[in-house]
Formats: structure tokens, C-alpha cells, sequence
């Protein structure tokens, strides 16, 4: 089959790099991609919904994949549908579980779902009161989409409402910020958990740790993601059970009875508080960088899930995970996440360690090509090193391994990813 890939990201590399190896796969196109991917197969550009969708129709792709999810919330689902054709991801009424954090919070509560105790408001005064029943620290959310952005930790009550005041005046995310969410902060330990759901059915995908904070020990402000790793110890089948009945099935059950079948990944942030597994958020598309981590974990053939899961019949889709781990480190640039950084040319040192060559990849993330073809770092995150092992500590070292092949000027990183499965 041939494969069409929405995105421009790490995330977006990782899947064409898994459906590359894929068997069932003759062509890869990205729309855009990224300065790599046309290493892995054709970048086209095309930005509107309808545009796409004509040209699936005339190159004759058969399966259409999503990475990120704006072009989820605005609906490139529901145009492609209408157009006949099979795509990879929720319609444009499902994905408010992330386009809007009200959304999402008042579903958690009408389906049954643990979720933190919260208002959603847009008047200030709402926010003081509520804050005062509160302990500190107090979570504070803006209701759109900000890129991963948009949650702040509020250390005291006073910062909770100035963050609050900077989202509802517009200031901070613009009009993403006009509604909040006022939430307590739970005090546990966080997991990312991925299902793959057919509007019925679901596969449960290994559970990630995501890395947010830009400094090891998980200090500095928050980022896209430093790096993950999967699965993580820090889950039983106990727990995995909990999830699926306390979250994953009444959520798919609720949004079908509400006309809205889920179609594609949910991604579920998981705080776990005394061993119970409680919502942070939903988002609808994989996340990056645990998506790099996950794909090289599918030992069964990537095409067959995401194709069955587009056309209700995941039941018949034949899934394998490998029994190895996968660590990611991101290799950022030098101003992020405050600024933008120069181009630099970025050089990957040849590896002649074979047992390195087999159990790492680099996920390319913020790259351009110069005019003479050379690959460039012009992102913020530029890059995530992926390695595999038998152990947590083994894929790590690797993973580790692989960032010393690579150079960039301005190249930072965190060296502790994992460290909270690596320090019990």
C-alpha cells in the first residue's frame, strides 16, 4: 500500500521510519515533512484539507496517517471521510477531548472518568474563589491549544491567579486563554498511556514516561518533551487493568453514545496517586517524543494497525510488541525553548559499533536541507536518539551512545532520561 503522513515532526519521522521497514508499504509521501524525511519518501506541499485530499485520490494512497493535532481539531478527518478515502485519527467533534481542555474536563466527568476536582471559567473572580479551596501548588490551564504549553504549575495562589489573569486577558496564549480550567495538583507519579481504538475496539499500546521539564532532575520550564522511554516499570497488569476499565472503555463508550465514534490514538496522561490511576488530560494523536519510543517497539507490521484501526476492524489486525525497551533522548537547540537558534549543520559521526547500528535510530525532528543539501538544525527540537535494549539501562546507554555521534552547534540535551525507572 502506499502511505500518506501528516506532519512535520520527530513523531511524524518515527512513523514513516517504521511503515519504511513495513512490508506491506511501496510509498511513503509527507505532507510536509521535514529536511530528513525525503530520505524515507516524497515531501509534497500541500497545506488545504481539500487539496490533500484530491491528491490521495489521484496518486491512489491508500491510508492517510495523522502525527499532530491541529489539522485533527480542524477536521482534515471529516474532509477526508466525506471524499471517501481511509484515514488515521479522530473527527473534528472527538478531537475537542484536546482542542478544548473544557471539553475534555466536563466528558471526564459526564462519563465517569477520575479526574482532578476543577472548575472552568473566564471570570477572574471564579478563579479567586476557587483557588482559595485549594492547596497549593494549583494547576492553571488554558483551554485551547498552545503546543504542549499551555498547563502552568502555580506555586503559590497568588501565581495561580496572575496565570490565570495573563491567560483570560489574552496576553499569554492569545485567544486559546480565554477560557481556563482551575485545577488541584495531584501529588503522584505520571505515566503516558496510548490506546489505538476503531471507534469499538482498542489495542493498549506500552506506557511511556515522558520527560517534559527542559533540566535534568526535571527543573527549568516545561518543554514539548527532553525524552521518554517505554514500557515503563512503573505499571502492573493491576494498573493497566484499572485504566482500561475505569478510563479507556468508558470514554469510547461515552463518545459513541454521543455520536462521536473515536477513531485513532488516545493518548491518556495518567497521574497515579496511591496506586490509582487518575486523568491529567487527553490528547488525540500520538505523542512525540514517546512516539519515536513506540514505533520501534511494533514488531508486527505498523500499516496493518493503523489501516484496520481507520477502518473499524482492529479485531482482526494480528499485534505484536517486542519484549526489548526503547529510550529517547531529544537533542535540542540552544536557545530552546525561548528563542530561536541559527541554522547549524548538523553531522552524524559514522557508527562502527554494530551492535549500536542495530539498536538505535535518530528520529529527525527540526531539520532543513541547505542548497547543497546539507541537513541543517533549524528547529527547536531538532532531533530525538532512540535506543533499544534488553533493559531500561542498556536501550539508555545506547540512546546515549548515539547523541555522542551527533553534533550541532548549540546541541543540549538532559543525561538523566529514565531516571526515575533506573533509581528504584
Amino acid at each position: 500500500m502506499d502511505v500518506l503522513v501528516i506532519g512535520s515532526g520527530g513523531r511524524e519521522y518515527s512513523i514513516g521510519y517504521a511503515l519504511k521497514k513495513d512490508e506491506n508499504v511501496d510509498k511513503i509521501y509527507f505532507a510536509p515533512g521535514n529536511g530528513a524525511t525525503d530520505e524515507l519518501g516524497e515531501n509534497i506541499a500541500i497545506k488545504d484539507y481539500q487539496e490533500l485530499a484530491d491528491f490521495v485520490k489521484a496518486n491512489g494512497i491508500d491510508l492517510t496517517v495523522v502525527g499532530p493535532e491541529d489539522p485533527l481539531v480542524g477536521g482534515i478527518v471529516d474532509v477526508f471521510k466525506s471524499n471517501g478515502l481511509t484515514i488515521f485519527g479522530p473527527s473534528k467533534a472527538a478531537a475537542q477531548l484536546e482542542g478544548s481542555k473544557v471539553f475534555m474536563k466536563n466528558a471526564l466527568k459526564k462519563y465517569g472518568v477520575p479526574t482532578a476536582r476543577y472548575i472552568e471559567t473566564n471570570s477572574i473572580d471564579e478563579v479567586k474563589e476557587f483557588v482559595e479551596t485549594l492547596s497549593e501548588p494549583i494547576v492553571v490551564k488554558a483551554d485551547g491549544l498552545c503546543a504542549g504549553k499551555g498547563v502552568i504549575i502555580a506555586k503559590t495562589k497568588q501565581e495561580a491567579v496572575e496565570a490565570a489573569n495573563g491567560m483570560l486577558s489574552g496576553e499569554s496564549f492569545g485567544d486559546a486563554g480565554k477560557n481556563v480550567i482551575i485545577e488541584e495538583f495531584l501529588d503522584g507519579y505520571e505515566l503516558s498511556v496510548f490506546a489505538v481504538c476503531d471507534g469499538k475496539d482498542y489495542v493498549v499500546l506500552p506506557a511511556a514516561q515522558d520527560h517534559k521539564r527542559l533540566l535534568d532532575g526535571d527543573e527549568g520550564p516545561n518543554t514539548g518533551g527532553m525524552g521518554a522511554y517505554a514500557p515503563t516499570p512503573l505499571i502492573n497488569d493491576e494498573l493497566y487493568q484499572k485504566i482500561e476499565d475505569r478510563v479507556i472503555k468508558p470514554t469510547l463508550k461515552g463518545l459513541d453514545e454521543d455520536g462521536m465514534p473515536y477513531t485513532g490514538v488516545l493518548f491518556i496522561g495518567i497521574m497515579v496517586v496511591n496506586g490509582e490511576p487518575i486523568v491529567l488530560e487527553y490528547n488525540v494523536r500520538f505523542g512525540d517524543p514517546e512516539c519515536e519510543e513506540l514505533m520501534a517497539l511494533i514488531e508486527s507490521p505498523v500499516s496493518e494497525m493503523l489501516y484496520k484501526a481507520a477502518i473499524g476492524d482492529l479485531k482482526s489486525a494480528n499485534i505484536k510488541f517486542s519484549n526489548k525497551y526503547a529510550v529517547g533522548v531529544v537533542l535540542a537547540s540552544a536557545n530552546y525553548p525561548y528563542k530561536s537558534s541559527s541554522p547549524a549543520e548538523i553531522i552524524v559521526d559514522e557508527i562502527h559499533h554494530e551492535d549500536l547500528a542495530q539498536n538505535s535510530y535518530i528520529a529527525y525532528a527540526g531539520v532543513s536541507r541547505d542548497e547543497d543539501g546539507k541537513l541543517l538544525a533549524t528547529g527547536g527540537r531538532v532531533l530525538v536518539c532512540v535506543g533499544l535494549g534488553d533493559s531500561i539501562n542498556e536501550a539508555r546507554n545506547r540512546a546515549y551512545m548515539l547523541v555522542g555521534q551527533v553534533h550541532f552547534v548549540g546541541k543540549k540535551c538532559r543525561m538523566d532520561i529514565a531516571y526515575q525507572a533506573l533509581s528504584d
